[in-house]
């Protein structure tokens, strides 16, 4: 789907092809961006939950160093922002679409002398979709089943990418204007969108994110980096390049020369936690991605899988599941589908070499046993360095 301000951005900058959020979710995700920590260290697991109060967060590190620190949309998760010490914050109501015009408008009445650090949040592409025209004729995704409402639904996300391609360029020309050529300026996206094996999911058509950072006369326009870095490492990296240190015990790492051209690697893994938010997307997992390999740990692979993809009344995500079942009942592709979407065994194992859409499940694969050894216990180690104990710890999560 065409996206000039994207690439527009691209061209200025550099874009990360690996880039990864800490949780598939947006709460989650988002507090994990705004403490620099992993959300069992914050206390955001659960969708819709906030980080731990006392936990230090973006604010307040950048007014340490004298910045006015400013949002509008969503930055945090909704009405949360009020509670994360921004020197202002607005329109981070549900879908309040206009928060982009808000946020240039702002921008060009500010006089203030202090140094910015200003994050500006649109809605899309998060549902709901807006109403597009006829489906597109390329190809689906492979982990989708190819039905009409599929199509009239993907037509809808992309009009959705659309219409965040064009926030993206009104926030750009304002902060080059406003702000000047020695503005930062990050572009990222909280998590995957919202079709199955997506948003939720360990997937990485659920935790790869798109990041580009532009920075005129630092970061060589056009570059591009395969480096591993994490939504974690978004504070960190922003600190340093603001003249300030994130405290060693954050859980993110600052890619800063990365990003300067003076190093070409960062992470050399990243790791992934979901929860849920209730019943409706309750499915708890813990991951980690090498370079190559996928390994996604399930925590209650004796229950159901079940999002508001297929259990909500009505929506973005039913009128086309409800084709899929249709289908299912027909052609076994596509019940295939619909049963790896329900059902997922207690341990994954993809190699993305050879199966980015994570199809091929090798976990019982006694080829690849060293593989599957080494990455459990490398997520193992991860976990009990974050006091996480799996399950146990997912049962006795406070209920937002």
């Amino acid at each position: 789907m065409p996206t000039p301000n994207m690439a527009r951005v691209a061209a200025d900058g550099m874009t990360f092809t690996h880039a990864f959020v800490a949780s598939p979710s947006c709460a989650p995700s988002r507090a994990a961006l705004l403490t620099g920590l992993d959300p069992m260290r914050n206390g955001a697991m659960l969708n819709h939950a906030r980080p731990r109060a006392g936990v230090k967060t973006w604010p307040a590190y950048f007014r340490d160093l004298g910045y006015e620190v400013v949002s509008f949309g969503k930055t945090a998760h909704y009405a949360q922002v009020t509670g994360y010490g921004f020197d202002h914050a607005s329109h981070y109501k549900y879908h309040e679409d206009d928060c982009v015009e808000a946020a240039v408008e702002w921008l060009s009445r500010r006089e203030s002398d202090r140094p910015l650090c200003l994050l500006v949040g649109t809605n899309w592409p998060h549902v709901p979709w807006p109403r597009a025209g006829e489906p597109s004729a390329r190809a689906l995704p492979p982990n989708l089943v190819d039905t009409p409402a599929t199509r009239k639904a993907w037509a809808r996300y992309a009009a959705a990418v659309a219409r965040a391609d064009r926030d993206l360029g009104m926030v750009y020309d304002a902060a080059r204007e406003r702000l000047g050529p020695d503005a930062l300026f990050v572009f990222s996206g909280d998590h995957g969108a919202q079709f199955p094996f997506g948003k939720w999911n360990g997937y990485d058509a659920g935790v790869r994110t798109p990041l580009i950072v532009a920075w005129p006369g630092r970061v060589a326009p056009g570059s591009r980096s395969d480096a591993m870095v994490s939504w974690i490492d978004l504070l960190p990296t922003c600190l340093e390049a603001a003249g300030g240190a994130a405290p060693g015990e954050i859980s993110g790492r600052s890619f800063l020369d990365v990003a300067l051209g003076k190093r070409a690697d960062h992470r050399d893994a990243v790791f992934v936690t979901h929860s849920g938010d209730g019943e409706m997307n309750r499915y708890p997992l813990r991951a980690v991605r090498d370079r190559r390999w996928k390994y996604i740990r399930n925590l209650d692979p004796d229950a159901e899988h079940h999002t508001h993809v297929d259990l909500a009344r009505a929506g973005d995500g039913r009128s086309y599941w409800d084709s899929w079942v249709e289908a299912a009942r027909t052609d076994p592709a596509a019940r295939a589908v619909v049963d790896r979407y329900h059902r997922r065994p207690a341990e994954e194992l993809y190699d993305l070499e050879a199966d980015p859409w994570e199809l091929s499940n090798l976990a019982t694969d006694p080829a690849h046993a060293a593989t599957l050894a080494k990455l459990r216990a490398r997520l193992d180690a991860w976990m009990a360095e974050q006091g996480d104990e799996g399950l146990a710890t997912e049962r006795a999560l406070p209920r937002p």
